[in-house]
């Protein structure tokens, strides 16, 4: 990658950044391939506090993503993938953008740094699970150097990628 990545700093969610993902994810734009609307206040409550523990447990969670001035623009980070489809047993890496962050490197900035990570947890291989018309969140796996492992249809019938990369 040629580009100049833009400084990004991962921090452990705080209660108050579940207001601060609230405010910044409330956008349809955002939403797109997250269910299509805004969450209310509780799920961020109840996500930021489930991501304190898994930090506390496994050394990795979702992390706030803030900018250079220590804006919250988002979050990054892995988790395990619990559902009954898919990886199920895998650690997924995941981010979330505000939208007027988006094109500027901070995804892919901060995917980078998940990835050192997790890689420093201990952790052998990641996936990525993308909505197969999320052409943005494909892009950053391909800066990663993952590869496509699986293409499957969600229980809600939507087409997605799983992507691996091997840490």
């Amino acid at each position: 990658m040629s580009r100049v990545l833009p400084a990004v700093e991962l921090r452990v969610p705080t209660h108050e950044d579940a207001f601060a993902w609230h405010r910044v994810f409330d956008d349809p734009d955002v939403m797109e391939f997250h269910g299509g609307a805004s969450a209310e206040l509780s799920v961020y409550e109840e996500l930021t506090a489930r991501q304190r523990r898994h930090d506390a447990e496994r050394g990795f969670c979702l992390w706030t993503m803030t900018d250079g001035a220590g804006q919250v623009i988002g979050f990054t980070g892995a988790q395990p993938w619990e559902r009954t489809w898919g990886p199920v047993g895998e650690i997924e890496i995941g981010w979330r953008l505000g939208r007027a962050h988006w094109g500027q490197g901070y995804a892919t900035a901060a995917a980078l740094a998940t990835v050192e990570r997790v890689r420093a947890a201990g952790i052998g291989s990641v996936v990525a699970m993308v909505d197969a018309r999320n052409e943005r969140s494909i892009a950053v796996t391909r800066r990663l150097g993952m590869d496509l492992a699986e293409t499957f249809v969600t229980p809600t019938g939507r087409q997605g990628h799983c992507f691996r990369l091997v840490l």
